[in-house]
């Protein structure tokens, strides 16, 4: 059995554990707050980093989960501080959360530095949220659990079953073809999004609750409780409790983070048909664990793995739905055979421990490796002249018949420039054409926005189509769906080949032989390279002008260049 820590032992006590000038200051300003002796002495401080906003409605109830937590810490005999962080509001924060993931890791990691902190509760859950809450809690190494913000309820209108985002994106078309009026588009905005917590569909926010689970990072089963259910609640009393007795165990990330355990997130994030925003992040926190991972282990493991959840956009239910049918200890369970079964978790117990017991409840929500949702795969990495780094793409949520394709370019030289050709009703486009963007990765959004879901140009949609290839250096939703070929590395803005594609061009996508070509002589596109103009930096001062110079492209994590591992950050001083 591992030593236990003893409360000398605790970071906290260099701050308020001994008897000098400097500690009498700072256990003068905790009793200013109320608190004596008896709140603090001999325990842990847990810091609650919470992501909780007004503008952020997939956290609203983060406010309240909080003093759950803290609940569970004082049962536990832990003494509970809460630490607002950014909230990185996926739908309102503009140009793009992901200009932001870092900053939150950052705030994170220093927020667990500079305080008198000696175990974390992470409360988060939108999109960057929990990637930004892990790489920081990576990065700082103190025992940290992670509480998933669970997703919402269930959309209706008229009857039918909504999924946020997924059936926006449908539903807009429907609008754009004139086959739904601007009073059924109003009925859906107030039915879409019913409740508290995170999208219900498989989108980046569910996909990364899940890898975070399957990592080790949270409580059996906590990633699927729906935010509105009483289990959320009790839950986050319960994380309280449990990371009391991982800071007497000194159970840190570094003790549950290895290459198994980011395998058994990627082999469930394939099961999961999890969103392809999943591969940037996945490979931000194993390279600050110090654990080598690159896309193309994603592409190997989706060879093998194939999607297993029927949840929106690669299926027909949604997050609720799966949760009912057993949750992610059930479709793990499925796993088994596939899974690294002794990987350690925050629980003090092995992931096959986890999961005994997990128990499929509906059969066609949750499916067996023997009758797969989809056979192709959740991700697929095509490499090719046009994308020598790689990019990414979701062949379960694409039509068939695009999985092998030729066709004309038509090209966009920034969004706006998309967003104004693909409304005219004379734009010489086709079914077979296939629409490039420009200019939207990491330097060139910034922040790698998701605008990799093009829309399909409106007069096709008046006639009928709803699905054909796209190419760009920026990300998709992962609610979004359709033939959408992302992350191309490296991006146009720094000169990248996708920076030379033009109109009349013709690509060739071969999906099952991962790969991606460009019909243009390597003669013509040195000349097309000599030609090409570096676009000047899109912010001349502040955070957007360190993030452009410090900034990885798509394939390396789009982590800065400074918060990879370059041995231990010294503890404060406390004088």
């Amino acid at each position: 059995m591992p030593v236990k820590k003893r409360p000398q032992d605790l970071r906290s006590h260099r701050w308020i554990g001994t008897s000098d000038l400097r500690a009498f200051g700072h256990r003068s300003r905790l009793r200013q707050g109320g608190y004596d002796a008896h709140d603090w002495e001999g325990k842990p401080v847990i810091g609650i980093i919470n992501t909780w906003s007004d503008i952020n409605l997939c956290h609203t109830h983060l406010r309240s989960r909080a003093e759950d937590v803290k609940r569970g810490v004082l049962q536990a005999g832990g003494f509970p501080i809460e630490i607002p962080v950014m909230s990185l509001s996926e739908v309102f924060q503009k140009p793009t959360t992901m200009l932001y993931r870092n900053l939150l890791a950052m705030e994170v990691e220093e927020s667990l530095r500079s305080h008198p902190i000696d175990g974390a509760v992470l409360l988060g859950g939108c999109d960057k949220t929990t990637p930004g809450l892990l790489m920081g809690a990576i990065s700082m190494g103190v025992p940290a659990i992670y509480v998933p913000a669970g997703p919402m309820l269930r959309g209706n209108w008229h009857g039918e079953v909504l999924g946020s985002g997924s059936d926006a994106w449908k539903y807009w078309d429907e609008k754009r073809a004139g086959n739904i009026t601007e009073e059924q588009w109003q009925e859906i905005e107030g039915g879409i999004a019913r409740s508290y917590g995170t999208c219900m569909v498989m989108g980046t926010a569910a996909t990364m609750m899940a890898i975070a689970e399957a990592m080790g990072f949270t409580l059996p089963g906590a990633s699927s409780i729906p935010a509105a259910d009483a289990g959320h609640p009790r839950m986050a009393a319960a994380a309280g409790r449990r990371i009391v007795d991982m800071v007497w165990d000194d159970l840190t990330p570094q003790k549950i983070l290895t290459k198994e355990s980011f395998d058994n997130a990627i082999r469930v994030h394939m099961a999961m048909g999890g969103s392809t925003n999943a591969i940037i992040h996945v490979v931000a926190m194993a390279r600050r664990a110090g654990i080598p991972m690159d896309m193309n282990r994603f592409d190997e493991i989706s060879r093998e793995v194939p999607v297993l959840a029927n949840i929106r956009p690669s299926g027909e239910a949604l997050m609720e739905d799966f949760f009912y049918a057993g949750g992610l200890r059930a479709l793990m369970n499925e796993l088994r055979d596939t899974l690294d079964l002794g990987c350690m978790t925050v629980t003090g117990k092995t992931v096959g421990d986890n999961i005994k017991g997990g128990q499929v409840y509906k059969p066609d929500i949750i499916r067996s490796l023997n009758n797969p949702v989809s056979r192709d795969g959740a991700t697929a990495v095509l490499t090719g002249n046009v994308a020598p780094r790689g990019c990414v793409m979701k062949p379960s949520a694409a039509e068939k018949r695009l999985h092998r394709h030729r066709g004309k370019v038509i090209a966009f030289e920034d969004y706006n420039h998309m967003a104004r050709e693909v409304e005219r009703d004379d734009l010489d486009v086709t079914p077979d054409h296939i629409l490039v963007l420009k200019n939207g990765g990491p330097k060139g959004g910034p922040g790698m926005p998701e605008w990799g879901m093009l829309p399909i140009p409106k007069k096709l949609v008046k006639m009928g189509v709803r699905d054909m290839l796209r190419i760009s250096d920026a990300r998709m939703s992962g609610t979004s769906y359709g033939a959408c070929i992302l992350h191309v590395a490296p991006e146009s803005f720094v000169g990248g080949p996708l920076a030379l594609v033009q109109t009349g061009d013709e690509i060739e996508v071969d999906v099952p032989a991962r790969r991606i070509h460009l019909h243009v002589s390597d003669e013509e596109l040195a000349r097309r390279k000599a030609a090409w103009q570096a676009p000047s930096p899109r912010y001349p001062r502040g955070y957007g002008a360190m993030f452009s110079e410090h900034i990885g492209q798509a394939d390396e994590g789009c982590d800065f260049d400074f918060l990879a591992p370059l041995g231990p950050v010294p503890e404060p001083e406390i004088h």
